[in-house]
């Protein structure tokens, strides 16, 4: 459980002239492991057998390989990709931003002149007008000094920082308190993984207990979900109000102020504990271990700090920046001095505070805790601050123990990847998931731990460890305990809240099911019972796991029986089918490459793709994945076609020996050719492995039936054909990829497809890579093979003990 820094690593000679630039931690970092470099141009292939140039090209390679090995001080890094020239591309400068914004921006020019280069690039990336006349006040006030507070008063009456000893005795839970503490939890969850959240609710729960739930103002489905829990139990409750927080935004710290001020109004709800949670949080230890501690200790408060030298932990974690979020993004806006007076101090966001605390920190107008407000109002990342330094400042500062009862899972090398950039003017780190490998790290008992963080949903074996280590196994034989499902898509979400792509796929999806329910009835062609019309959009779609592997969608859809006429509801399973194969020839020396996989959104955290499936339209920017077993060190080509044997790209990467996976996203131009794809891994420049993946032309845009002329723009490849600014044309003898004109025209008759011709389309190729594996029915049904999808496993609708929530026990618990 420790502190890793946001900042990125400081350099031995910094540049003056460079202090106020916009920083490459924010702006220029690629987040693929490859750094923002594509392929120069390779060396055109001219006449000649194949043979020939093949052997040109590995000795081509070798010359290279010498160049490179031989090249003094050269760096190299692991997974490299490998220039193969000396020209590289042109790419988009991020910095060309840095202009001053118009003053028609505003609707009331600054009140003073912006000098600053962080400011400046912000105002220009600021999406809203509104937004860019609060980052020119804010910076305006903190230049004329009306901002920050200069100096804060100290009331704790120690030198230094505070650590009061606390013992675990694991025995002694045994002893139940004769007046036992009563807890708040504070619920800050968002996202659609609602069984997740239930089976956290489930193992937390007591009736002497509170709970405060928090969803986020963008999770319509999951405050859904948690306005129904809530109408179960009396001692739940949901905010009234709801915000949009972000990952180290100010909005944190408010909705956690604000939470602690609801509940100290809570005149029927008597508290002892404040104790805040996510849904990617789980116990570890029982509700009577914690209860039984916290008795002991009601007068402490448990925080995490960094325990680092406080200079270099304000350095690193930004402290002395001046922030400012708005349009659900953190602005970094120029520097800042930190006040005089106080101790700075910081650390884990996750902590358990005491109610004298809290009712000091909401209540109190004293000079510490009002300027600490002022002061972390503009400040990143505050909630890991704000509550360290009050109480360190405060008169309660002896109360205060450095440990906030969790363990959390951090790898530094795989955690801080910048993954927040896009939301954060900053380099963050975050932890890991726990998978079932870590099991035992649950099980000590020299410290006192209570919750262990982060637990993702899709990896649910290492929370049925928990779940039987702390309160004893399901029954033998309970259906659904290896199963897990995920909401993507609900009814009262609207389609707007789908991307064309996604609302493509689903609708094929469902055809692909309908289709599959009229081949279940053999013989009789008069027999329509079976056979349908689709209706309207997808109810509701949601992933479908099966010991933590993928196993598709479940699309609920209506569809019109043929036979009756009557409008039914299906639910659709279709499941991806194997789409890599190793081609290497038997016995090959080759053989570290275990697994490929083209998709978008991945995780370079968790090693994984976070759109299931791939499921990829014209416009979306694919990732190609490889995974390696160790040995010595390699370098492969990978070659990217399109469905007309175009190749569109082709690279080079340098595999170390301790290389577990390796990510590249190459720029093409878009939109790409709707169709299969294939992508080809070569060792020596001979085939390896071979994966394909599908580019779905679009049946909807906008949410409407695609138009002609839309159809056109977005189904009949990039400009010229060019996915690049070079040309791989010549690389297609050597690789053996015929250049076929009936393929190009058939590509432009089908980019001009709309209506029922597309959807067929669609469907022949979604029916390449996807297959439905079953359907059922959620309601009545006219057809008589079908079973009732509550009958079936895989359902959505089927039983699912580990996160079904039922009336409290005798005990108070529900699990």
């Amino acid at each position: 459980d420790g502190y890793y820094s946001h900042r990125p690593k400081e350099k031995n000679k910094v540049d003056s002239n460079n202090e106020n630039s916009v920083p490459k931690d924010f702006e220029n970092i690629d987040n693929s492991n490859f750094g923002a470099r594509s392929q120069p141009r390779r060396q055109s292939v001219g006449a000649g057998s194949s043979k020939q140039q093949r052997e040109q090209l590995q000795e081509k390679a070798h010359s290279r390989q010498a160049w490179r090995d031989s090249s003094p001080g050269r760096e190299r890094s692991s997974n490299e990709v490998l220039p193969l020239g000396q020209q590289p591309l042109a790419f988009g400068n991020n910095g060309s931003h840095l202009d001053s914004p118009r003053q028609q921006d505003y609707d009331q020019p600054p009140k003073c002149e912006i000098s600053g280069k962080e400011a400046i690039s912000a105002l220009a990336r600021a999406k809203s007008k509104e937004c860019r006349q609060q980052i020119a006040e804010v910076y305006c006030r903190h230049k004329e000094g009306q901002l920050m507070p200069e100096r804060v008063t100290r009331y704790c009456p120690l030198e230094g920082k505070a650590n009061a000893n606390v013992q675990w005795d694991e025995d002694s839970a045994e002893s139940f308190p004769l007046k036992p503490v009563r807890i708040a939890f504070v619920l800050a969850v968002h996202g659609r993984a609602s069984r997740q959240f239930q089976r956290l609710f489930k193992a937390i729960y007591h009736t002497s207990h509170y709970y405060y739930i928090h969803v986020d103002q963008r999770s319509n489905y999951l405050h859904r979900q948690v306005q129904a829990l809530a109408a179960l139990y009396p001692n739940v409750r949901v905010t009234p109000w709801r915000m949009a927080t972000i990952w180290g935004g100010a909005s944190l710290l408010t909705m956690y102020l604000r939470s602690m001020a609801d509940l100290l109004a809570m005149r029927d709800w008597s508290w002892d504990f404040f104790i805040n949670l996510s849904a990617a949080d789980y116990p570890i230890r029982t509700n009577n271990q914690l209860v039984a501690f916290l008795s002991r200790y009601r007068n402490m408060n448990f925080i995490k700090s960094h325990g680092r030298d406080n200079a270099r932990f304000i350095r690193k974690q930004g402290l002395d920046r001046l922030f400012y979020e708005c349009d659900t993004h953190m602005w970094r806006l120029g520097d800042r001095k930190i006040p005089e007076g106080v101790s700075v101090d910081g650390g884990s966001d996750w902590f358990l505070l005491n109610r004298l605390f809290v009712e000091y920190v909401i209540n109190s107008q004293d000079d510490l805790v009002a300027n600490m407000k002022r002061f972390y109002a503009y400040t990143l990342l505050p909630a890991e601050s704000f509550f360290h330094t009050v109480l360190e400042n405060s008169a309660h500062c002896e109360s205060m123990v450095d440990n906030n009862l969790r363990i959390t899972n951090w790898n530094r090398k795989l955690g801080c990847k910048c993954q927040y950039k896009h939301i954060v003017d900053w380099c963050g780190c975050s932890p890991n998931d726990f998978k079932p490998a870590d099991f035992h790290r649950f099980q000590q008992t020299v410290r006192p731990t209570f919750f262990a963080r982060k637990f993702a949903s899709v990896n649910q074996e290492v929370v049925n460890q928990l779940d039987s280590y702390l309160f004893g196994p399901f029954p033998q034989g309970t259906k659904g305990l290896s199963s897990y499902w995920e909401n993507v898509y609900d009814e009262p979400d609207g389609v707007a809240s789908l991307s064309d792509t996604r609302l493509t796929y689903y609708h094929s999806f469902s055809r692909l099911g309908l289709a599959r329910a009229a081949a279940s009835l053999q013989g009789n062609p008069k027999d329509h019972s079976c056979r349908y019309f689709p209706m309207g959009h997808p109810v509701s779609v949601h992933l479908y796991f099966h010991s933590d592997q993928f196993q598709g969608y479940l699309v609920k859809h209506h569809a019109t029986n043929l036979a009756t006429s009557k409008l039914e509801t299906l639910e659709t399973w279709v499941s991806p089918k194997n789409n890599f194969k190793l081609t290497g020839a038997p016995g090959s020396t080759f053989s570290r490459l275990q697994f490929a996989e083209i998709g978008a959104e991945w995780d370079a955290k968790e090693r994984m793709f976070r759109n299931f499936g791939g499921l990829l339209g014209p416009t979306d920017e694919t990732v190609g994945m490889q995974r390696w077993s160790k040995g010595a060190n390699v370098t492969v080509t990978v070659v990217w076609i399109d469905p007309t044997n175009v190749i569109a790209a082709t690279y080079d990467i340098l595999i170390d020996a301790n290389a577990e996976f390796t990510h590249y996203r190459p720029p093409l131009n878009q939109p790409l050719r709707p169709g299969v794809w294939s992508v080809r891994i070569l060792y020596h420049w001979s085939p390896v492995a071979e994966m394909r993946f599908l580019v779905a032309p679009l049946t909807y845009s906008k949410h409407q039936p695609i138009r002609q002329d839309d159809a056109l723009k977005l189904h009949n490849g990039p400009a010229k054909n060019s996915y690049m600014e070079q040309s791989f044309h010549g690389l297609n003898p050597v690789l053996n990829i015929p250049v076929s004109l009936g393929y190009v025209e058939q590509a432009k008759r089908n980019a001009a497809l709309t209506g029922q011709q597309l959807e067929h389309w669609v469907d022949g190729l979604v029916g390449e890579l996807w297959e439905a594996a079953d359907i059922c029915a959620v309601g009545p049904t006219a057809c008589p093979v079908m079973q009732a999808c509550p009958k079936n496993p895989w359902s959505s609708m089927s039983p699912d003990p580990k996160s079904h929530l039922g009336p409290p026990r005798a005990d108070g618990r529900i699990r």
